[in-house]
């Protein structure tokens, strides 16, 4: 009986897994194909011809190695930015104890309701008025104040939850080993709950990598020229006012998924211990 449940278990895994595979197979499977081949009906599972030449043109027919060294160079500031500003007001939030602070926890806490497309105008309006359009600096600064590119699915607030609970787990007896030594609150943020806090460091950098890597919306109101367009933007120019250029897009967006993978293959120990062990104490 139990070796019936355990295949019946590992069946059902096998299932949602190719449920939830199935669009990346779609993807892979396209890139290989000509415009004729993707829409055929029935649908064609295997090309018939694989055109691998689908990636040299998708890749030479727009300077794609610009538009990434754009997009790397918006993720690195903004990984950066996120781990310094949330970790700090992580830390303020669960070490340092002061006059409301639970209170003021609980209003941030709140902004995380509030859809980012409410302040996308009048922050628009103020980078203009700064004379930013057409710049990295809307994407890249506000991830220095816990804020920005990230907000767009959940806002800093969302990283900086995240690490206090994780910061909260770390015994409170190893604070105060170090201020009977005589250290201050940045000798053991730096020397202790950084080091301690790797796995939870890592998932927001995940996440923050993950999200300004496939970030569109704030790209594409704040760039208006083709030399300063990211990866996304760079994909969507394929498509056209009277057609698209499915096949070559597919290719292109296969060749934009591979640093994610790559990303989260290195950083995947470290992102479910830092998931699966945030707000646990003990």
């Amino acid at each position: 009986m139990k070796v019936i449940k355990k295949i019946a278990f590992y069946l059902l895994v096998i299932l949602l897994a190719s449920i939830w595979i199935m669009p990346l197979y779609w993807l892979v499977r396209s890139s290989f194909m000509g415009i004729e081949d993707m829409f055929r009906n029935p649908p064609v599972w295997i090309p018939t011809r694989w055109r691998f030449e689908n990636y040299r043109d998708a890749l030479t027919a727009l300077p794609f190695v610009r538009y990434f060294l754009n997009t790397v160079l918006i993720v690195c500031f903004s990984v950066m930015g996120i781990l310094v500003s949330c970790s700090l007001s992580a830390y303020g939030l669960s070490r340092i104890k002061w006059n409301y602070r639970d209170t003021v926890f609980t209003i941030l806490m709140s902004t995380m309701i509030l859809p980012y497309f409410t302040t996308l105008i009048p922050n628009f309006i103020m980078w203009k008025k700064l004379g930013f359009i057409n710049t990295f600096i809307p994407m890249i600064v506000p991830t220095w104040f816990c804020m920005g590119i990230a907000s767009v699915y959940g806002g800093g607030m969302f990283n900086i939850f995240l690490l206090r609970q994780f910061i909260r787990t770390i015994p409170k007896e190893l604070d105060e080993a170090a201020f009977v030594d005589g250290a201050g609150h940045w000798a053991v943020f730096t020397q202790i709950i950084l080091p301690l806090s790797k796995p939870s460091l890592t998932c927001v950098g995940l996440f923050t990598f993950l999200n300004s890597w496939n970030d569109l919306i704030n790209p594409l109101i704040y760039l208006n020229s083709d030399k300063k367009y990211t990866i996304q933007l760079g994909l969507r120019t394929f498509i056209g006012y009277f057609n698209a250029e499915w096949h070559l897009m597919m290719a292109a967006a296969c060749a934009a998924i591979i640093p994610v993978v790559l990303v989260f293959l290195v950083g995947q120990k470290y992102f479910v211990e830092g998931i699966a062990t945030t707000g646990l104490k003990g």
